[in-house]
């Protein structure tokens, strides 16, 4: 069996914290765990012609992900957030808007990278890096591309408001094969796709729905420290969350995305992708920040392994 080839497309940034910045986007993380696993991945973005810019593709570079589709754009700064976390570890952000990965251009490398994906790839995008008509033209572009290929194609629902209405979501979804969304965007996207829900309305009766509506191949809502719950044609999963300490929960949606993803590629068993997804979300958790170092990540995968045999 071929090593799997993923191509991530979105935003690269950094996390601006009371206590100082950190790496971040989505795409970025899920890159960043998707290389720490082992697999094969590229990202396309834009990074501004500065520190920050430099920084972070290093950073990348560090742990695996091949960075020669990142554009550095001269005129627009790398972009940042501001993200306040509160005592319970919840964070909110301030999206810092005239950044480069607002202006992700379609380019021949990309579509030479597109043409190489099959059936045993997958291609992931989100909602945030949809919010300007450059690189919403982009993305899309190669997930249409990617869809006439076979291959698999991965959305994560990242809602930010002002930067997303219910037209552009039920299009996004439209091109999706997989959608990832968490519990505080369950109701929105719902709601956007004029699908019932509420308290006498149970979830998976909603995602089913969902699945169904969009000829998806699976929809995960991932629940918190509660774990998450995957439907697919076939089968549902409802897997409990791992308890742990937490530090914040920055990033572990995209730790948990990654895990489903190259699940997903292997062939294994929807039960064992969803527990082995939420013990690495679990262990983000624990520690600072959305990518943890390789030697947390390394011991974390022994242990867990250790405790699988």
């Amino acid at each position: 069996m071929n090593q799997p080839t993923i191509l991530a497309l979105g935003e690269v940034l950094w996390d601006l914290f009371d206590e100082g910045q950190r790496f971040g986007g989505a795409p970025a993380n899920f890159a960043c765990h998707v290389a720490l696993q082992g697999c094969e991945i590229a990202i396309v973005s834009a990074v501004g012609k500065d520190a920050r810019g430099a920084g972070g593709v290093a950073l990348l570079e560090c742990v695996g992900v091949s960075t020669t589709l990142i554009q550095h754009l001269p005129n627009l700064p790398t972009g940042t957030v501001g993200v306040h976390v509160d005592p319970l570890g919840a964070p909110t952000y301030d999206i810092h808007t005239d950044v480069a990965w607002d202006q992700i251009d379609w380019s021949a490398p990309i579509a030479s990278r597109l043409s190489r994906l099959d059936r045993g790839d997958a291609i992931y995008f989100g909602t945030l890096a949809l919010r300007s008509q450059r690189s919403r033209e982009t993305i899309l572009r190669a997930v249409r591309v990617a869809k006439t290929q076979g291959v698999l194609r991965v959305l994560d629902v990242n809602l930010r408001r002002p930067y997303y209405d219910d037209a552009l979501l039920r299009e996004a979804i439209g091109l999706a094969s997989v959608l990832k969304l968490n519990e505080d965007e369950f109701v929105d996207v719902m709601s956007a796709c004029g699908i019932a829900c509420g308290v006498t309305i149970e979830p998976e009766t909603a995602l089913r729905e969902l699945l169904t509506r969009y000829e998806l191949e699976l929809v995960a809502l991932t629940l918190g420290a509660a774990g998450a719950l995957i439907v697919t044609a076939a089968e549902t999963v409802r897997q409990p969350g791992f308890k742990v300490a937490v530090c914040d929960t920055v990033g572990a949606g995209d730790a948990f995305t990654a895990s489903l993803v190259l699940g997903l590629l292997r062939g294994d068993t929807l039960t064992h992708t969803a527990q082995v997804a939420c013990k690495i979300a679990a262990a983000v958790c624990s520690q600072p920040g959305a990518v943890p170092n390789r030697t947390f990540f390394n011991a974390h995968m022994r242990a867990m392994t250790d405790r699988q045999q």
